[in-house]
């Protein structure tokens, strides 16, 4: 087997271990005799995976029983509508942070629903990055405020959560759980999986059940909060093989405990950000500030040197370096389970490669 060092932004590398438990367990799940693929989303197997996976982000996040936490098809994307259609009444307003590609999307969703009042807007600015604290000006008595915690195309994070005075949205999708953080600053939380939780197919969401009540009644069940609180999120059948995954993965978090998980995330950033501060060749595209520990974003002094970096990156096994198709450039993404040992290849590799082209 031969292992590359996936620097992809989602679907995202995960945790070997948590490959090779699934591997194992694949065709004959803990001797039940089937696959979590095939067995039923009400049996006494499938059942303790998706509690366990429930109670393990929610020791993660430090989150008690006012919030429940729900597995719900579709993506962030989903909930970029389903959000605005839960809460977003008529005559109420609802503030947006618009600094990247992902807070422009769940703006653009938003507006089809209801009134949206842009907070801050910095989606354009070059160097990319998020909003000062006295930049956001939030709405007295807003339904809510939305905010995207980390852009994964510009490479731009919050590094501390503002205070709205509304309850509090956030689209963690790109670094949920990869840092020490009081989840219950936020009223409410979602994330795609394919990022730092697992595969692809299930978004995460954290919501206070007191919030999730106020919810629209007059939208279709399956897009109404309460609903899947009813239900445990067993509603419809859900995608229990992503599930189990995210069980596996949270359990691989536990164990490494966040801190850890935290100090190594910011020491592996840091290591690719020396590189880009000592050159004159690389030059990196979020301001210091906000630099996200999570997707580490740069340029080279033409498009034609960045082609051959990603050709020839690949070729010394390291995968999936383009940046994302709307902006180019280099993205090294580097999340929860990315190893040590493969930044430290990629930084080599740029030493090197500077030496040979600059």
């Amino acid at each position: 087997m031969a292992r590359v060092y996936n620097f992809g932004a989602g679907p995202a590398i995960m945790p070997l271990d948590v490959l090779q438990e699934a591997q194992a367990d694949l065709v004959d799940f803990k001797g039940s005799g089937m696959s979590v693929m095939e067995m039923s989303h009400r049996g006494k197997e499938y059942d303790a995976i998706h509690n366990e996976a429930i109670a393990n982000l929610r020791e993660l996040m430090g989150l008690n029983d006012d919030y429940a936490i729900l597995f719900i098809q579709g993506g962030a994307s989903l909930q970029f509508a389903m959000l605005p259609m839960n809460f977003l009444g008529e005559g109420q307003t609802a503030d947006y942070v618009n600094a990247g590609s992902w807070g422009a999307a769940a703006v653009k969703q938003a507006r089809m629903i209801g009134n949206v009042n842009i907070a801050a807007d910095c989606q354009k600015d070059i160097p990319t990055r998020m909003p000062d604290a006295g930049e956001m000006k939030w709405t007295p008595g807003a339904a809510y405020s939305h905010l995207t915690t980390n852009e994964t195309i510009s490479g731009a994070q919050f590094k501390s959560i503002p205070e709205t005075g509304s309850p509090l949205v956030g689209d963690m999708s790109s670094d949920i759980l990869s840092r020490p953080l009081d989840y219950t600053k936020f009223t409410m939380i979602y994330a795609g999986a394919q990022k730092n939780l697992g595969p692809s197919g299930v978004a995460m969401v954290a919501i206070r059940k007191d919030f999730a009540g106020k919810g629209s009644i007059s939208i279709p069940t399956m897009l109404r909060y309460q609903t899947h609180i009813e239900n445990n999120s067993l509603y419809n059948t859900p995608p229990c093989f992503s599930i189990y995954m995210l069980c596996l993965t949270t359990r691989w978090l536990k164990k490494n405990g966040m801190q850890k998980i935290f100090q190594t995330n910011r020491d592996k950033a840091q290591l690719i950000y020396d590189v880009i501060d000592a050159s004159g060749f690389y030059r990196g595209t979020a301001k210091k500030e906000y630099r996200s520990d999570m997707n580490v974003t740069f340029r080279l002094p033409t498009e034609e040197l960045e082609t051959l970096f990603i050709k020839q990156a690949s070729e010394a096994g390291m995968k999936q370096l383009k940046g994302h198709r709307s902006v180019g450039g280099i993205r090294a993404s580097i999340y929860n389970a990315f190893p040590a040992a493969g930044v430290k290849a990629l930084v080599d590799f740029m030493k090197d490669f500077e030496k040979r082209n600059g």
